[in-house]
């Protein structure tokens, strides 16, 4: 296997009441005055974009064209539990202009191409909806 360096992605963050968050190529610049529900947000956004990349390359792998552009709706909960903290993750996904059963077989093999659907695997309880 021949790994090859696809992207970087360089950020910075300051915390505290003037926190803020900007990407090294500038197309993130936001204000963070509390980590939460930005991190949630944030990673709900990252998440989605990497899923919708999978979605189109499991639709390209299948010679599927897809009508319209995939769309998803994250909502990324923070949670405690005895003073543990951990994630939930739901992923509503539209895939108009194609059949139900297809389009519930791309949005299960894109999890198996999305880096961050294998890095939360195992780790953030994930419920994914074709809506």
């Amino acid at each position: 296997m021949t790994e090859k360096l696809l992207f970087t992605g360089k950020t910075h963050i300051s915390g505290g009441r003037d926190g803020s968050a900007r990407s090294s190529d500038g197309t993130i610049d936001i204000k963070l005055p509390q980590p939460h529900p930005a991190a949630e947000n944030l990673f709900g956004i990252a998440w989605s974009a990497c899923y919708i990349g999978a979605i189109e390359l499991a639709a390209a792998q299948r010679k599927i064209t897809l009508p319209d552009g995939p769309e998803v709706d994250a909502e990324i909960t923070l949670n405690a539990d005895n003073g543990s903290f951990f994630l939930r993750a739901r992923l509503n996904v539209s895939l108009s202009g194609i059949d139900r059963d297809i389009a519930q077989e791309l949005i299960e093999a894109a999890h198996g191409i999305c880096p961050y659907s294998k890095a939360t695997h195992g780790n953030v309880d994930l419920e994914t909806k074709l809506v």
